[in-house]
Formats: C-alpha cells, sequence, structure tokens
C-alpha cells in the first residue's frame, strides 16, 4: 500500500504546527515523509486523497491538491470520539486512468481487511468504481449508495467517465452489486430512458425535493449501504461556490451534514467517499463544509449501537401485517426503535445474500402496511430476486 501513497504536503503540516491544542490536527496521525505510513494498529479512520480528475468530461488538465480540505478538517475540534485517525498523504495521478483506480483498489482494499474506514477526498467520481471494487475479495455482495445529482448510469460498453461508472458496476466481473442506491436526483439532469433503467433494474432513487421533505426518509438507505459515494456537486452552488457546478438546486449544508451523520451511524458502511473536489473554490467557506461532511460522518460513527442481531429474540419485537396473500412481518430493535422488514423470499439463496434477509425500513413503512400498502421497497427487493 505504502508504494501507491505520497506524504501530507509540507503546507498542511506548517499549518497544523499552528493549530490550538486538542483540534483534529493536533491528534490525527499524519504520513509526513516518504515511506514512512502512520501505524496501522488500533485505527478507525485514514484520510487519504486521489489526485485523479482524467476522466472528468469537463476535464482541462487542472491538478488536484487538497491542502484546503485537510487545513479545515484539522482544525475542527473532535466530538468525544474514541477512535483514532490517520491520514495516508494522496494517491497521485499514474501513467494512466487505469493505475489510478488500480491504486484507489489496492488501498481500499488493504484498509477494509484491517477493519479500517477509509475517508476519500477524491477528484473525479469515476474513483467511486474503484472504491467499488475494493470489496471483491470481501466475499459478499454490496450496496452502494450515491449522493449525487445524476445516476452516472452511462453505457456500459463506452470508457468511464465521471458521469459514466455505474453501468460498469452492473456488467463487470465479479457481479457483486446487489443494489444501487440515487440520493438527490433532479429529473433536469438525467435522460428519461435512464430513469426508466433505474425502475426497471429495481434500483432506489430518491428526488431531491422528497429527501429534503424529509431527510428521515433515507436513513434505511444508508443503514443498508455498504459505501456510501458523494458527488459534491449535490450541493447547491450558493453552499459550495464551486466554479464547476453549475446548479442553483441541491443540498443544503445542513441537510448534507445530516445525509453524513446518518452514513455513519449505519452499522455496514465500510467506505465514505466525496468526489468532484476541485481547486476552483470560492473562499475557506467551501472547505470548511466538506471538513464538516467529514466531521459528521465520523461522528454519526461515534454513536454506532450494534441492534441487529435477530438471532437473540429479546433484543426486538416483531409485528406481523396480513395483506391480501402475504404476510409482512417487521422487526424493530429493543436498542434504538429502528425497524426492518423480513424477506423471506431470498433467505434461502446464494450465501452473498444472507446479509440482505432484513430490509432496513421505517416506522411509516409499518404504518403503511397496516394500512394495506406494501412498501415500495419490499416489492422492489422480491422483484429483483425473481428476475
Amino acid at each position: 500500500m505504502i508504494e501507491f501513497l505520497t506524504p501530507v504536503s509540507k503546507k498542511v503540516l506548517a499549518d497544523r504546527e499552528l493549530l490550538p491544542l486538542g483540534t483534529l490536527g493536533k491528534q490525527i496521525e499524519v504520513h509526513a515523509e516518504v515511506g514512512d505510513l502512520p501505524d496501522l494498529k488500533n485505527v478507525t479512520f485514514a484520510i487519504f486523497g486521489v489526485k485523479e480528475n482524467r476522466a472528468d468530461v469537463n476535464y482541462i488538465g487542472e491538478e488536484l491538491y487538497f491542502d484546503d480540505y485537510r487545513k479545515a478538517f484539522y482544525s475542527l475540534y473532535p466530538g468525544n470520539w474514541k477512535h483514532r485517525i490517520i491520514d495516508l498523504g494522496d494517491i497521485e495521478k499514474g501513467n494512466s486512468v487505469e493505475d489510478s483506480r488500480f491504486a484507489v483498489k489496492e488501498v481500499v482494499a488493504a484498509l477494509l481487511l484491517k477493519k479500517i474506514v477509509p475517508l476519500i477526498l477524491g477528484g473525479s467520481q469515476d474513483m467511486a468504481y474503484a472504491q467499488y471494487r475494493a470489496y471483491d475479495n470481501l466475499g459478499a455482495m454490496v450496496n452502494v449508495v450515491n449522493i449525487d445529482n445524476r445516476f452516472d448510469l452511462g453505457n456500459a460498453d463506452l470508457p468511464i467517465s465521471n458521469k459514466s461508472y455505474v453501468g460498469k458496476m452492473v456488467v463487470d466481473k465479479p457481479y457483486n452489486l446487489f443494489n444501487y442506491s440515487l440520493l438527490g436526483y433532479q429529473s433536469f439532469f438525467n435522460a428519461p430512458q435512464e430513469i426508466a433503467l433505474m425502475d426497471k433494474l429495481y434500483f432506489d432513487a430518491y428526488r431531491l425535493g422528497e429527501v429534503c421533505a424529509d431527510t428521515t426518509v433515507i436513513e434505511p438507505i444508508l443503514r443498508d449501504a455498504d459505501m456510501v459515494a458523494l458527488d459534491v456537486t449535490a450541493i447547491k452552488n450558493s453552499e459550495l461556490s464551486y466554479k464547476t457546478n453549475e446548479s442553483p438546486n441541491g443540498f443544503d449544508g445542513r441537510e448534507i451534514c445530516t445525509i453524513a451523520r446518518y452514513a455513519g451511524i449505519s452499522n455496514k458502511v465500510k467506505s465514505f467517499g466525496v468526489y468532484e473536489l476541485s481547486n476552483a473554490v470560492y473562499g475557506k467557506s467551501s472547505a470548511m463544509l466538506i471538513a464538516q461532511v467529514l466531521w459528521y460522518f465520523v461522528e454519526g460513527f461515534n454513536f454506532r449501537i450494534a441492534d441487529d442481531d435477530f438471532d437473540n429474540e429479546r433484543l426486538y419485537t416483531s409485528y406481523k401485517v396480513p395483506i391480501d396473500d402475504e404476510i409482512l412481518e417487521f422487526k424493530k430493535s429493543n436498542k434504538t426503535e429502528r425497524w426492518w422488514i423480513v424477506l423471506p423470499f431470498i433467505s434461502n439463496v446464494n450465501n452473498k445474500l444472507k446479509s440482505q434477509t432484513l430490509l432496513p425500513c421505517t416506522y411509516s413503512d409499518y404504518l403503511s402496511a397496516c394500512n394495506q400498502e406494501i412498501p415500495e421497497r419490499w416489492l422492489k427487493a422480491r422483484h429483483k430476486n425473481e428476475v
């Protein structure tokens, strides 16, 4: 892994020396010298940057650096955390984009095997494909959540770009993708055929307005995620002030931090990537917002509660709801009062899907079932199994 990483810049290291005691910068162990990575023992989070953006459809030769984001994150004070954080430095551009993806895959995979959560500061979002491929050797199906205003499905027969990589997740071997969920899409940025394809594949897609109206609706989606990728252009331009972000609509700072916290609280999320970062920032507030997104993810992680041991009946309450010819079974954690719905139709299939037999849901889903409405995600999961 060390051969892929270069140290944190001298500017960041110098700025770090001036920070007050107690800030994250004084606590995070940093890759400061070539070949001298921090000890990985007892580490919970590892930050690293990916200076690759050549597959950006708008690429004009920009070189990336992440100094401003690091300085902002280092300047924050931690919560009451007991987790060790390290900064591994950056993955530089390889000889080709494929080389860069290989490096990202290898670094993320090495961290996952050590049960360390990668926090990725990324250039173009096609690197999320490499983040996904790092799960290949874990022996389980993968649920991917993308926070984005576009589906990024694209044509799987064409080369990967930052707007066309999800199709490769679907068609490339090994076939590990169980579900792909998109949070915050805006219809006018997506071709009607892509919207139809999302529905045909039984993937989950939540429009921006739906999420902004009630952010709690996406908590079960993130609770079921294995990896999360955030395209920062999903954040409204007035909040982020990026030259490359042309959309006046998107998530505001509070909403995106809430979503990051939900991702952190999830017991399943093992990696978190923030992509489409660039040097085209107006002022320090944009870097600070990204730093706070990372902060809220770590804060959420600190409050994780193991509430999904369904082998112990004393830890949950079961509810059965008859609907037509179906009997839906719900389970509520007695610890957290979070809800799940049982998927009996996939309980006896491929071992890779064992973890999918309980689908996170909301109390509202239970109430809807009591009113004889079958939850849409339950129907999608059944149809997906029948295909």
